[in-house]
């Protein structure tokens, strides 16, 4: 299985979404700054995640969510996956 996720950062309220194979690994990588793109901005929260068969379709979630280029519509999939809409 991949993940395409969306992470919150607790020091600053900003979203973070990527995709990956192992999520709970990846998360690590996040909360430890092994990862550039959120190096010494976490602590991180898993706040969802979207499961698919292929890294490519895991991938092009991915880039379609950060296509969008809004919050309210990152909310809205938290919103629906907390609710268990996804």
């Amino acid at each position: 299985m991949f993940y395409a996720y969306i992470l919150q950062s607790s020091k600053s309220g900003r979203y973070y979404i990527g995709h990956t194979e192992d999520i709970e690994a990846r998360l690590l990588r996040h909360n430890t700054g092994m990862v550039k793109a959120t190096k010494n901005k976490g602590p991180w929260v898993l706040m969802s995640y979207e499961t698919f068969e292929t890294k490519a379709a895991a991938n092009s979630r991915e880039l379609y969510i950060k296509s969008m280029k809004s919050r309210i519509f990152i909310e809205k999939l938290i919103s629906d996956f907390k609710n268990g809409l996804n």
